[in-house]
């Protein structure tokens, strides 16, 4: 007897000293700021993959820039380097030309016209399935919202933009647009901008408002002028190499805490946008609202130009968009 017990008791030990079952870790990279809706809604994402997956995933969340710039962290996708990321729809371009498209100016008037966008036009969609074949798939639609201007002087039409350095992302339809606004276009990584406008390498940058306040760029960019000139939001991408690792139930777990996340972007980044501009004016900043005419007119030869290189998808992109505009008011 005292055999079979000190067995058992040697048993159990040996149960409590074996690891509990392997938790595998996925990395989450990202550009945005540690107290942006980005970052909120990746840490949403990280919860809702534990618990969909009953813990056999955790994503780790990298914010500003720690693994990558947004270009590197899209190509890191691809060779399986990190698991996840969340970026501008044009930073995917230089994979899939065709989504430069999405960057034409104006081609939406509001929130709810771009999110039907995202989840309705069939042309898009289209390009959406060809991502698998580069290495990455996205999941989901996040927000990020309109993007706007923060300069150094004001900007109350075109004629203020003549000459004017101001930074963007490397995308070539949002040089086109910018262009033709009248910029001189500068290309650098968004964690490099605060300091090269402080220093007078460039007079502004262009961003939706969320990226504007959670990176502070009104602190030494103090005119933000809405004018809204492409709607910029941010699909959620994998990398194919660990879509392919996945089993089918937990293919289905990350798909769905993707579009939980993705609904929580949407309604914050909406709803946070007045707030966030008034905040911003309280600490300094002068916000204007133009009459975007004469920004419109001056963006009229990009959508020539977009003909030229891309033909029938932007024909096909524009009559999903007007047909959702006539949808949604």
């Amino acid at each position: 007897m005292r055999g079979f017990r000190f067995m058992a008791a040697t048993a159990i030990a040996v149960a409590f000293a074996l690891p509990a079952a392997a938790q595998t870790v996925l990395r989450f990279s990202h550009t945005d700021q540690q107290h942006g809706a980005r970052q909120e809604a990746a840490e949403l994402f990280a919860k809702k993959v534990e618990e969909l997956t009953q813990g056999r995933y955790k994503v780790q969340v990298f914010c500003c820039s720690q693994l990558g710039n947004d270009p590197k962290n899209i190509e890191q996708l691809g060779f399986g380097g990190i698991d996840f990321t969340v970026s501008g729809t044009g930073s995917y371009a230089p994979h899939l030309p065709t989504l430069n498209v999405t960057a034409l100016p104006y081609l939406v008037d509001n929130f709810a016209q771009g999110q039907a966008f995202y989840d309705r036009s069939k042309w898009l969609q289209a390009q959406f399935a060809k991502a698998p074949a580069k290495g990455f798939r996205f999941l989901a639609t996040w927000e990020a919202g309109f993007r706007d201007m923060t300069t150094k002087t004001p900007l109350a039409s075109p004629a203020d933009a003549k000459g004017m350095k101001l930074r963007t992302f490397p995308n070539e339809m949002m040089r086109w647009v910018l262009e033709a606004m009248g910029f001189n276009i500068q290309i650098m990584p968004l964690p490099e901008v605060y300091l090269a406008i402080q220093q007078g390498v460039v007079q502004g940058q262009e961003n939706p408002i969320d990226t504007i306040a959670s990176n502070k760029f009104y602190e030494v960019a103090p005119y933000i002028t809405l004018t809204q000139h492409v709607y910029s939001p941010i699909p959620l991408a994998i990398s194919e190499r660990t879509w392919q690792k996945l089993s089918p139930a937990d293919r289905k777990a990350v798909t769905e805490a993707a579009q939980i996340a993705a609904a929580y972007s949407r309604k914050v980044v909406q709803a946070n946008e007045e707030k966030l501009l008034a905040d911003m004016q309280a600490h300094g900043a002068k916000v204007s609202r133009p009459p975007l005419a004469p920004f419109r007119a001056a963006v009229q030869p990009v959508y020539a130009k977009a003909r030229e290189k891309y033909g029938a998808d932007v024909d096909a992109a524009l009559a999903d968009a007007e047909a959702i505009r006539k949808q949604v008011k």
